[in-house]
């Protein structure tokens, strides 16, 4: 089942996605909206990963692999749905997105265990991590500049339940430029992967139902300018569009 969220009438509204593309209200009702627009799925604090796999880690020529995962944390205010603009700063040098698969907690998580780590997942969607490079100086100082700025967080089109993703770890993501592939990758290459991620985060904080662990990105990186358009897709998801407008 695909659930997703969306603005009609002024209003925001939680829909589940059928496989027409028409959507259903939470009781079943078809909902026929005329001017509307996508929301993100899940709005709310999105955790996120540098270096979870070892081609990006090569590609950014770190000669070691992390020993423990590498965090930072995007603000709400920079979540926004699909096919929403992102804004690029006035005078960066350097911008880039970074096509993740987002994880979704689907109930309280403090001190889960490995094993029981799964069962705390309602989820997945595709995250797009954009970054200014410009002020990324050291991996091991939270970056929260360069990811955290207003627009840098999209989120959906919807979240695709657990119960109907067969394996997380086998999953391409892909990023295309203006239709032209930049990234090219699989989860299976994830350096920590999700049950890893949810027992670590989980040993010092409570992750809350509805936020997002996005899990990192595939080697690929390139600048972006306004007027470009970035897709991620995630088979077993959907694809995540959103143009890149000047500030």
């Amino acid at each position: 089942m695909k659930k997703a969220r969306i603005e009609a009438g002024g209003q925001a509204r939680d829909v589940t996605v059928a496989a027409d593309g028409s959507f259903l209200l939470p009781g079943g009702e078809r909902f026929e909206p005329g001017t509307w627009r996508w929301l993100p799925p899940a709005h709310t604090v999105i955790y996120g990963l540098a270096l979870n796999f070892a081609d990006h880690a090569r590609e950014l020529k770190f000669a070691e692999l992390p020993s423990e995962p590498i965090p930072f944390i995007k603000n709400p205010s920079s979540v926004v749905g699909h096919l929403a603009e992102v804004v690029r700063p006035a005078g960066v040098r350097y911008m880039h997105y970074e096509g993740e698969l987002g994880v979704v907690i689907g109930r309280e998580a403090r001190r889960v265990s490995r094993e029981e780590a799964m069962d705390c997942v309602s989820g997945y969607t595709i995250c797009n991590d954009f970054t200014v490079r410009d002020f990324v100086g050291n991996f091991y100082r939270p970056p929260i500049k360069a990811k955290g700025f207003d627009t840098f967080g999209p989120v959906g089109p919807w979240i695709v339940d657990a119960a109907d993703i067969a394996d997380p770890h086998e999953m391409s993501i892909q990023t295309r430029v203006n239709g032209e592939l930049r990234q090219d990758g699989n989860t299976r290459d994830l350096i920590f992967d999700i049950p890893t991620l949810i027992e670590w985060f989980s040993e010092f904080m409570t992750l809350a139902p509805g936020s997002i662990i996005s899990t990192g990105t595939p080697h690929g990186l390139s600048d972006v300018k306004p007027g470009d358009t970035v897709e991620v897709r995630i088979d077993g998801i959907g694809s995540l569009v959103n143009p890149i407008v000047a500030e």
